[in-house]
């Protein structure tokens, strides 16, 4: 492998990190609002429902990451796309 190429799939690598923790911290930041919004702690009235607030979340977070994925891919195939191989 060549530098050049070396340092090509350094930058994919960390143009692909740099879109995931974007993407991250905005799926984040949505839930968070729409949690708030809701006030979804009022409704733990019992306790497997305190068991299974956690895993909703995880689940809410989930759903919003992965529908940025295809954006993601295509950000880094367009810069892929620009680089010297």
């Amino acid at each position: 492998m060549t530098p050049a190429e070396l340092q090509n799939w350094i930058a994919l690598y960390a143009a692909t990190a740099l879109c995931s923790t974007i993407a991250a911290v905005l799926a984040m930041v949505s839930v968070g609002r729409e949690l708030a919004g809701e006030r979804a702690w009022s409704r733990l009235a019992t306790p497997r429902d305190a068991l299974l607030f956690v895993p909703r979340i995880w689940w809410r977070w989930q759903k919003r990451y992965l529908t940025a994925a295809p954006v993601t891919l295509a950000i880094v195939a367009g810069f892929a796309l620009t680089l010297h191989w």
